[in-house]
């Protein structure tokens, strides 16, 4: 199971803009699908954006649509989230996942490893 770490959270106002990062301690990442979902208590965890292994296809949940970007680094070992235009809705704990998928995933039970989170905090 490969491990992962987030990175990046934080304080921000509305309309300000976060990276966050996530760490893997495998040198070939880029066999994996990477995603990034989002949870706040009470609710279900919801998908955020996913990249599949070669980092030539991604996805987006409508609501980050045109506002997150996700990329991959495979030589780093490493995945991103660029998140611009934030809103108080966007205040969640972030969680970076892997699956062994040949191409991207919205569904949270096709990922196997998950980070402990990271989270953002979005003021008005």
């Amino acid at each position: 199971q490969v491990q992962l770490v987030e990175s990046g959270g934080g304080l921000v106002q509305a309309g300000g803009s976060l990276t966050l990062s996530c760490a893997a301690s495998e040198r070939a990442i880029r066999i994996y699908t990477m995603g990034w979902f989002r949870q706040v208590p009470g609710k279900e965890r919801d998908f955020v954006a996913t990249v599949s292994f070669s980092g030539g296809t991604t996805d987006y949940a409508d609501s980050v649509k045109g506002r997150f970007t996700i990329s991959k680094d495979n030589a780093k070992n490493t995945v991103t989230l660029q998140m611009n235009s934030l809103k108080p809705d966007d205040t969640a704990v972030y969680y970076c996942a892997a699956a062994r998928v040949s191409s991207g995933s919205r569904r949270a039970s096709d990922y196997y490893s998950w980070g402990q989170g990271t989270q953002v905090t979005v003021s008005s």
